[in-house]
């Protein structure tokens, strides 16, 4: 039996792309650039914010940077307008907290965001949440830094740590860290694209994660 379970956060417990795209929206028009569809921001996300604008503004990449600081100041603000989670989330965990097992957050998405997002969605429901954090020398997913530095602090090995996530960077990052990934299909990846890029192991709905646990 799993003893950690670690979850991504954007696509996995938490529908956030109409905030992102607002926020992405208002960095492109702070830049007179063109806004972006939700379909095209949920193709961007993944790999953190910093690659999520560098995609958005596409060819004007001197304006990257600027559209930058104008996201994360927009998106610091309105983080939790429209932001819900998913359908049967929050059973899922309430199942979980009976369950001799520890749950952490591990996400791309800045910090300061994790962090205020878990408190307002999930208060106490998480031992750890980690976002991104490369100017701590945790190289950001696929990377396994964090998710090695996550199973330290809860005192487990690989074969005890399962992780959960809705991406290809979340399967590749179960891959390079050694531990054993669920890739769920309600996210912003759908099943056969989830499937091409190497799952193994799919929930479609929150209650099924529970049947690999």
């Amino acid at each position: 039996m799993y003893k950690l379970i670690v979850f991504d956060l954007d696509g996995t417990l938490l529908d956030t792309l109409d905030d992102l795209t607002s926020a992405v929206n208002a960095g492109l028009s702070a830049c007179a650039l063109p806004c972006r569809t939700r379909e095209e921001v949920r193709s961007f996300v993944g790999n953190g914010i910093v690659h999520l604008m560098r995609l958005a503004v596409g060819d004007a990449k001197d304006k990257a940077d600027e559209a930058l600081q104008v996201f994360r100041a927009y998106y610091a603000e309105h983080c939790k307008d429209k932001t819900r989670a998913y359908d049967g989330i929050y059973d899922m965990l309430d199942s979980l907290k009976k369950l001799p097992v520890k749950t952490a957050v591990l996400s791309n998405k800045a910090d300061f965001a994790v962090r205020a997002l878990v408190e307002e969605y999930f208060p106490n429901a998480f031992f750890l949440s980690q976002g991104e954090n490369e100017s701590a020398g945790i190289r950001k997913k696929p990377a396994p830094d964090a998710l090695f530095a996550i199973m330290e602090q809860a005192s487990v090995g690989q074969a005890e740590t399962l992780y959960v996530g809705d991406s290809e960077v979340d399967i590749l990052t179960a891959k390079n860290a050694g531990v054993d990934c669920v890739s769920v299909t309600w996210g912003f990846k759908d099943e056969t694209f989830l499937i091409e890029n190497g799952a193994t192991k799919m929930a479609r709905t929150p209650q099924e994660v529970l049947q690999f646990i």
